[in-house]
């Protein structure tokens, strides 16, 4: 079986916590050993986030250096680089040997995506007012509220094709597992005069990336792991219910934050829509059980309505 996992932002670094180094290795080794079980028999290809990351290190740089700052493409390579190191290394320590390999990924994006108009993914960490505002004065940031505080934001285009789809596809059949499109891909547009790539100032969304790369890839399973234990009807509400399975026409008839699980709804739907495909949403922690139906939401073409999960499990 042929299974792509995208791994939230929360497996390397959780909010509030220290931004160290230790700290994102210590989450990356738990977000390796939560995975390792779906290996046997499976060809599996991991993408990961770096919005806290590239985030972090524009800030670093821009404190360290009167120069002007790299691309967000730029920044998107360099932490890439990094998060995939750390991810290569911790499955060979846990596996014993070294099957695991990064492979940086273009994504072509296009200008005219209306998403540069108006930016609205997150980056880097928050902020109180007056700071947020600072910094958004100093280095001509777009700040937005994140909860109760500020962070920084900047335009998400969607996906169009995935440069080295046929690589992953090799590398794969190879015997591979493989670590791919971090951070949503590094984005890149094609210049309609020359055929030329160009880098793009912008972060593509890991999920709608990541669904891409399930699609084209022909996966059989798309599974999207995060801090939630699955989609919610009613999110923090008294009345929230957590959904056990559904169609992909019966939660597109709901609304989701756009900012947190809207994004990751809409992967999930477009993936199931994409053939006979499952796609799966839920905790980190609970990677190895969504297969068997005991955590996460199902998306599938083959469920009808929508299946609530009581509280004690059952459904």
């Amino acid at each position: 079986m042929r299974i792509v996992i995208a791994l939230g932002g929360n497996a390397l670094l959780k909010r509030g916590e220290p931004q160290d180094i230790e700290t994102q290795r210590r989450n990356v080794r738990a977000a390796v050993r939560s995975v390792a079980a779906l290996l046997p028999g499976n060809e599996v290809v991991i993408t990961h986030g770096n919005g806290p990351q590239i985030g972090l290190l524009a800030l670093q740089m821009s404190a360290a250096s009167g120069t002007p700052l790299p691309g967000l493409d730029v920044l998107g390579a360099q932490t890439d680089g990094m998060i995939g190191y750390w991810l290569e290394r911790e499955f060979g320590n846990l596996l014993q040997q070294s099957r695991a390999v990064t492979l940086l990924t273009q994504v072509e994006v296009d200008l005219e995506d209306r998403a540069f108009k108006a930016p609205t993914k997150f980056i880097g960490p928050v902020y109180e007012a007056a700071e947020g505002q600072r910094l958004a004065s100093l280095n001509g940031w777009s700040m937005a509220l994140d909860g109760t505080r500020w962070r920084r934001v900047v335009p998400s285009p969607a996906p169009r094709s995935v440069c080295q789809v046929a690589a992953i596809d090799r590398l794969l059949a190879g015997g591979f597992l493989v670590i791919c499109a971090g951070g949503g891909g590094i984005p890149v547009a094609r210049d309609a005069s020359t055929g030329e790539l160009t880098g793009v100032d912008a972060v593509v969304d890991k999920d709608l990336t990541s669904e891409l790369v399930a699609e084209q890839l022909h996966a059989d399973v798309f599974m999207m792991l995060t801090d939630a234990s699955a989609v919610y009807l009613d999110w923090g509400q008294p009345t929230q219910r957590e959904i056990r399975s559904a169609s992909p026409s019966a939660l597109r008839e709901l609304t989701f934050a756009a900012g947190s699980m809207g994004p990751k709804v809409a992967a999930a739907c477009r993936f199931a829509e994409s053939g006979v495909r499952r796609a799966y949403i839920g905790s980190l922690e609970a990677a190895a059980n969504m297969i068997d139906g005991e955590a996460g939401t199902l998306v599938s073409c083959e469920m009808s309505g929508i299946t609530l999960r009581d509280v004690e499990g059952a459904a």
